[in-house]
């Protein structure tokens, strides 16, 4: 899953892994479990409360220790289960650091063509999930910033064969629906 903040990569992530045979793994909600008094945990707190990105290696240090811990509690078999990824890679150079773990066979580019639906969306999660990064203006919009420039270029890396854009302007169930669609068509 694939997308700018607020574009529904999380929520589609979550409803697709809850079916048998797809294991979700939201690399922003690892990063949100961990005690802010971590090393790990302080970084994460320092790097979302402006905006940023959390540096590439412990990123992919936690999300190898989190899909490991998933496979030895029996949660996910790489022969039997589909990954569905959620938040990384969030950049060419993590893209390129999972290629050597990954077989990605589709990047599903949830997209929204109206820059308010994604600002609605981050402040209702603020709400929500309790999750401050999502409600200051300035945070929103260095988040978007980021994005643009460091993570869009991943669709380059994946190149147009695998990555199917959705358009997340309609209500839940139907996006989802533009998903199964997808997911079908890829057997």
């Amino acid at each position: 899953m694939f997308g700018a903040p607020g574009s529904g990569k999380g929520t589609h992530g979550k409803i697709l892994g809850s079916i048998p045979g797809y294991v979700h793994c939201s690399c922003g909600e690892v990063f949100r479990s961990l005690s802010p008094e971590t090393p790990l945990g302080k970084t994460f707190l320092e790097h979302s409360s402006s905006g940023g990105l959390v540096p590439d290696e412990p990123t992919i240090e936690l999300w190898k220790n989190y899909t490991h811990g998933l496979a030895a509690a029996g949660r996910l078999d790489q022969k039997r289960n589909t990954l569905v990824l959620d938040g990384i890679p969030r950049n060419v150079h993590q893209a390129e650091m999972l290629d050597k773990f990954l077989n990605v066979v589709a990047v599903f580019y949830m997209c929204s063509a109206n820059f308010e639906n994604l600002v609605k969306r981050l402040q209702r999660r603020a709400l929500k999930d309790n999750r401050l990064d999502d409600a200051n203006m300035d945070v929103i919009r260095a988040r978007l910033k980021t994005y643009e420039a460091e993570t869009k270029p991943v669709l380059n890396f994946y190149g147009k064969k695998i990555v199917h854009q959705i358009n997340t302007d309609g209500t839940p169930p139907q996006t989802f629906l533009k998903v199964l669609r997808q997911i079908v068509k890829l057997g």
